[in-house]
């Protein structure tokens, strides 16, 4: 049985409270919010803060405020069971929706926060292992080693971006709330990851994610499709999300965001700007699965082969492109055509 390391646990009630907290202990300690993904890290030491800094008290983290014709706000420990079931984000951004309720398994769905979901840390096969299988191997650049053992000859961390809800967030145009020490800051949640498998989150120091807020869906179709092995639990091998802004049949807006196929989501924007002005036939459709599977490049440190991965980017594509546009699913003829 792997155990937890010894560590305090502070419980703050206020941001103000967790914020002076994570100042005060610096780099020893972490912010938890479900504990999801920290806890199991912990327990294989990939993480081993000397002080945690608990969320659950603070009561204006949690909820779901708005309506789709004004904007959505959304609190960081707001649970993913609520974003997934809420029925106003259903409907309006369905993308959202869809990918908060594809996480991992419905009993962590209840535990696990959409925070938490955004800042998740990135994934590799060959730093997901015990400790003492990461000893034998030999530490890799993610837990201060000198090499990436996916890319040895490489000076970069190559782990792979393991959110559902990022791309989906992405792709609908969300904007995130940080606060910190010094004061607060709202951002593009674009803006708030780098391709750094050791560094993907772009908060500062001591930063808090408070909320997520969604921009008016007028106009906006959109949906999230995932690619794992099993068909609950685990980890996106891929994750595919499109949104677009209808005028009648013709598309003015669109965005059309990978994850898992980098140490950060990655949009689509030529494949989404070919779709700009023209009506979503499969024509087009292919045309853009095409463009977007271009920016797919895999490697080998998570399930499934990395040509097989790039295969897949341009088929879901396609399957997302058509059902926001209404189209019938693609039949077997056509998936191995794709």
């Amino acid at each position: 049985m792997m155990r937890l390391p010894p560590f305090d646990y502070l419980r703050a009630r206020t941001v103000e409270d967790a914020v002076k907290h994570v100042a005060d202990h610096g780099p020893h300690a972490a912010l938890v919010a479900g504990g999801t993904d920290l806890y199991p890290s912990m327990k294989r030491r990939q993480a081993e803060p000397k002080v945690l800094v608990g969320l659950q008290g603070i009561r204006e983290l949690r909820g779901i405020h708005g309506g789709a014709r004004t904007g959505m706000a959304i609190g960081a420990m707001t649970l993913l069971d609520d974003v997934a079931t809420h029925r106003e984000l259903g409907r309006h951004y369905a993308a959202l929706a869809v990918s908060a309720g594809l996480v991992a398994s419905p009993p962590l769905r209840r535990m696990g926060t959409i925070g938490g979901n955004i800042c998740a840390d990135t994934r590799c096969s060959y730093f997901d292992q015990s400790l003492a299988w990461r000893t034998a191997l030999g530490f890799c650049l993610k837990k201060g080693g000198d090499d990436c053992a996916v890319a040895p000859a490489g000076a970069r961390c190559w782990a792979v971006s393991s959110s559902d809800t990022a791309p989906a967030l992405w792709a609908l145009g969300a904007r995130v709330r940080l606060v910190g020490s010094t004061g607060e800051r709202t951002i593009p949640i674009a803006a708030l990851y780098r391709d750094d498998g050791l560094g993907h989150v772009a908060k500062e120091p001591g930063e808090l994610l408070t909320d997520i807020r969604l921009p008016p869906a007028d106009g906006w179709r959109s949906t999230y499709l995932k690619l794992r092995r099993r068909g609950s639990f685990d980890f996106p091998v891929l994750g595919v999300a499109v949104a677009v802004r209808m005028e009648g049949n013709v598309t003015r807006e669109a965005r059309i965001v990978l994850g898992a196929v980098a140490s950060t989501p990655r949009e689509a924007t030529v494949a989404g700007q070919g779709l700009i002005g023209e009506r979503l036939t499969p024509e087009v459709i292919a045309r853009a699965a095409e463009a977007a599977a271009v920016i797919a490049r895999p490697v080998e440190n998570t399930d499934f082969p990395p040509l097989y991965r790039k295969r897949m980017a341009g088929l879901f594509v396609r399957r997302a492109l058509r059902e926001v546009a209404g189209l019938p699913e693609l039949d077997e003829s056509a998936e191995r055509v794709g």
